[in-house]
């Protein structure tokens, strides 16, 4: 059995339709289930538009690169397609202008699955603390 070279942990966040008024995970109801976000189809076609340069040539799970980061987009096979989880690796705030700006295209919520709240533009503390986190439980092979 062989192991990566370099174990990398990433940052998962999830982009999901909820309602305008709910800002918080508590306000989400246990019955409920969220709207899709729309066909495969409009969906990747939200995606292109947002961030040309997305990888889709696999439709069903996307990639979109950073100077200094990586991002994995799990669109799944489902069609409507319900959420999209984005894997985010590596360091740098700019990623998370492509978080939003996705949200934005896909007119969802962010949910930042390590915390387990919603998170806005303005609060970004998720992404901070697991960099904090990563770098201090997996060494650096520089």
């Amino acid at each position: 059995m062989s192991y990566p070279r370099k174990v990398t942990m990433s940052w998962d966040v999830l982009l999901l339709r909820l309602p305008d008024d709910v800002t918080s995970v508590q306000q989400i109801p246990d019955d409920d289930t969220p709207a899709p976000l729309g066909s495969q189809h409009d969906v990747l076609a939200a995606i292109t538009q947002a961030i040309p340069e997305t990888d889709l040539t696999d439709p069903t799970w996307g990639e979109l690169l950073g100077s200094t980061w990586s991002m994995e987009l799990n669109i799944g096979a489902g069609d409507p397609v319900d959420s999209v989880m984005l894997h985010i690796r590596g360091s740098g705030d700019d990623v998370l202008t492509s978080v939003f700006h996705l949200a934005g295209a896909l007119r969802c919520k962010v949910l930042d699955c390590a915390a387990g709240d919603l998170i806005t533009p303005v609060e970004t503390s998720g992404w901070h603390g697991f960099q904090r986190y990563r770098d201090h439980v997996v060494p650096s092979r520089h």
